[in-house]
């Protein structure tokens, strides 16, 4: 009877309680960041943009108003030289409480700016990530966490001028071949600036070198592949085409990009390896240029070219991380990039816009859309930053015939170890 007695007061109080809890409706508990429905996050009366210089005439003011009317939210924008006015006004305007909630950065700063707190992980649907090819979203990570959407991808290319050559050669034995019989004088066949390491990768990279070793867990720093086998074996292949006399002494070191601009621009090479950034200076110089992806190397492997891209990201200091990933899933949605690639001509990530018109029929943006399906994401961890000044040092003994490529790219590596240990310490 007492087991009766206790059974009946224990199911009535577990009905009070029930009825005495609030109504929930199942996926109303959203937290911050957190893949809701719009309608469970309240919405700001403004977010701000931090965009590019000379970037957003004709296209963000239109793709601004499209979300506004979605959403009803204002949209602000300022522009800010992306390469390094937003990151250090960011420092300084975040904790000042003065930070905008959206920012565009190259995508080799993410792993800096993450280490200083400036911008947050996002969480976004699948089908977003879809909407971009692998690599670009690659770039966009940092320790196994998204930190961006792409907006914009560049990497060199072959540029040709169509009055010395007819069709872009498919493998780099057959441009060395039209090298050795064009080059003469003041005339080049090819020039690359291989002395920087941004465009050696390419060589480099193709013939089975790397900066970082890529793990499950991102990025490994004490496993450099910098003078491997692989590596040397492009070093050596860069050093052969200076060593021949098919690079000229003057596209060596700081003025050598300048100095191969002029050289194309007055006619006297017929391709260069260039990005394009390059494109409408050549074309304003009166060139007819071709654009193709990099011929294959000897060993019949892609130019492995670095690639670069440009991200849309919500700072840490936005108060509406939520609406904030929302507005930059609407800026690089399929309408929008394609509307920004008409209006800057900065090739989109987006994998739908590679067969569109706009892209297939481009000669150059095509080309660069090709070359980004063997290019590599630049590394964007912090300890990148020691890498770029002993790989240029090693280059240009190579460039001088000063060392022999294993001897200088084991200094090089030596050097790189040095810095990462001194400047960042194991965590």
């Amino acid at each position: 009877m007492k087991k009766s007695l206790l059974l009946m007061m224990l199911i009535l109080l577990l009905g009070v309680v029930a009825a005495c809890a609030p109504d929930r409706e199942e996926g109303t508990d959203t937290k911050d960041g957190d893949n809701g429905t719009a309608s469970e996050e309240p919405k700001p009366e403004k977010l701000v943009i931090w965009e590019d210089v000379d970037k957003s005439k004709d296209w963000l003011p239109a793709a601004i108003a499209s979300f506004e009317e979605e959403y009803g939210i204002t949209v602000e924008f300022q522009e800010l030289n992306m390469a390094d006015k937003i990151r250090d006004q960011l420092r300084l305007d975040g904790p000042a409480g003065n930070a905008p909630d959206v920012v565009t950065l190259p995508h080799d700063q993410i792993g800096q700016v993450v280490t200083e707190g400036l911008i947050r992980e996002i969480e976004v649907e699948d089908s977003v990530l879809k909407t971009y090819s692998e690599s670009s979203i690659t770039a966009q990570m940092y320790d196994g966490k998204l930190y961006g959407l792409p907006k914009a991808t560049e990497t060199p290319v072959l540029i040709y001028n169509k009055a010395l050559m007819k069709e872009a050669p498919k493998t780099m034995d057959e441009l060395y071949a039209f090298s050795k019989d064009f080059t003469k004088g003041e005339n080049y066949g090819f020039l690359a600036l291989w002395d920087n390491f941004y465009f050696a990768h390419g060589a480099l990279a193709g013939m089975g070198g790397y900066v970082f070793n890529e793990t499950a867990d991102g990025l490994d720093r004490d496993d450099l592949g910098l003078n491997n086998e692989g590596a040397v074996e492009g070093a050596a292949y860069i050093q052969k085409w200076y060593s021949e006399g098919l690079f000229p002494k003057g596209i060596i070191g700081e003025s050598g990009g300048a100095a191969m601009d002029g050289l194309f621009n007055e006619g006297k090479v017929a391709a260069v390896m260039n990005g394009p950034w390059a494109f409408q200076g050549m074309r304003d110089a009166g060139i007819d240029i071709g654009v193709a992806p990099m011929p294959t190397l000897p060993n019949g492997d892609p130019v492995k070219t670095f690639m670069g891209v440009k991200g849309w990201h919500v700072t840490e200091f936005s108060e509406n991380p939520y609406w904030a990933t929302k507005l930059i899933e609407h800026l690089s949605n399929d309408e929008n990039s394609k509307a920004r690639f008409e209006a800057v001509a900065e090739i989109p990530a987006n994998v739908a816009l590679v067969e569109d018109p706009i892209i297939a029929d481009n000669e150059g943006a095509k080309a660069v859309a090709l070359q980004s399906q063997d290019a590599v994401p630049m590394p964007n961890i912090p300890e990148m930053g020691e890498v770029w000044g002993p790989m240029a040092s090693a280059l240009q003994t190579l460039a001088t015939g000063k060392a022999q490529p294993q001897a200088a790219l084991d200094e090089a590596v030596k050097s790189i170890q040095t810095n990462i240990e001194t400047n960042h310490p194991a965590k």
